[in-house]
């Protein structure tokens, strides 16, 4: 019997050692899983560069029409976006461009709903996923239909007709005129075949004895020289040399210095006298019409821009202003970050007028 309780007591030893055994391994596999899902999930993370965070949407707001060339942007468009948590709200700007910031979690697949509002088009409603990663993002294009037309509004009475379009402005520039010239006269003192002894100033070879002088001219307020010009008119000429370093020109004030190791030399400093003034010229530009808006540009110096036109045949100009007011059209501009600044203009007819 003690034999058997041993044995026994030994295979119930066994059992329970396998049991613990299996238990290890259970959460030692669990471990494992949890480990590999971490890694995986670390792994898809640093592969799509994602981070949770708000989403930027940006576009463009436009007219819709089968003609690409009417596609005008449409300016002041309320803009609004709602994931059905967070919402924001932005307006296009001159150019129709919109960019709207949403906050809270940006996930992969979150669903966000655009709504584009503007007097006198249809409400537009758009439903998108934004890319969360900067490789995935899109532009959106919202292209708003028109309202009624505001020539089938007016078709109860005649139109105006707005025709023989000119865009008139001024530029300013710079101009230089010749005035006249400066004319001045110096002698430099010497005695010839006099050894220099080491004595400056000396000959260029060193010599013999030198002497120099010098000369200056002022061109005035408000003028420049130009064409500064020297040389030696009288006397041993061979025997000088001209410093022309205080030559500039633009410069206001000029100096010219000159060498001479042989007897006494006469020289002439000369140079032509310019006025800067601002000079301004008028300029016409023909703008260019697609449906019922005209579009043209101007460079960044203009001033006094006006429009020149018939209407119902009566020649008339229409002073645009800061305002940008016209009694037949609504006007917009905004300027174009090109090297030139170039400024667009587009002016809408308004109801009762067509071109």
């Amino acid at each position: 019997m003690w034999a058997a309780h041993r044995i026994k007591d030994a295979s119930n030893h066994l059992y329970v050692g396998e049991t613990g055994v299996r238990r290890r391994r259970a959460v030692v596999w669990t471990i494992v899983a949890v480990a590999v899902a971490v890694a995986a999930v670390a792994v898809a993370l640093g592969i799509h560069h994602w981070r949770p965070g708000s989403i930027t949407i940006e576009g463009a707001v436009v007219r819709h029409d089968e003609d690409t060339r009417k596609e005008l942007p449409i300016a002041d468009a309320a803009v609004a976006a709602w994931d059905g948590v967070n919402s924001a709200n932005a307006r296009s700007d001159a150019s129709g461009y919109f960019k709207i910031t949403l906050p809270g979690v940006g996930w992969p697949s979150r669903t966000v709903k655009l709504s584009f509002r503007n007097p006198g088009y249809e409400p537009l409603d758009l439903e998108v996923q934004p890319g969360i990663r900067l490789a995935t993002r899109k532009l959106y294009i919202a292209a708003m239909t028109p309202g009624p037309s505001p020539s089938a509004a007016n078709a109860g009475g005649a139109e105006s007709v707005v025709s023989h379009i000119r865009v008139r402005y001024t530029v300013n520039t710079q101009t230089n005129a010749n005035i006249g010239s400066a004319v001045k006269t110096f002698q430099v003192v010497n005695k010839g075949n006099v050894p220099c002894n080491g004595q400056p100033p000396c000959s260029p070879n060193g010599i013999w004895k030198a002497s120099t002088g010098s000369a200056s001219l002022d061109a005035g307020p408000d003028n420049e020289f130009r064409g500064v010009r020297a040389s030696c008119i009288a006397g041993p000429c061979p025997f000088t040399r001209i410093d022309s370093s205080g030559f500039a020109d633009g410069a206001r004030n000029i100096t010219v210095s000159a060498t001479d190791w042989s007897d006494t030399a006469t020289f002439l400093l000369e140079a032509e006298v310019f006025h800067a003034a601002i000079g301004s010229n008028v300029r016409l530009s023909y703008p260019v019409i697609f449906g019922r808006a005209l579009n043209f540009t101007l460079p960044p110096t203009q001033e006094g821009v006006s429009i020149e036109a018939d209407v119902d045949g009566m020649s008339m100009v229409f002073p645009l202003g800061p305002e940008l007011y016209l009694s037949w059209a609504d006007c917009t501009t905004r300027t174009d970050a090109d090297p030139e600044n170039t400024t667009v203009y587009r002016c809408e007819l308004k109801p009762g007028y067509r071109f």
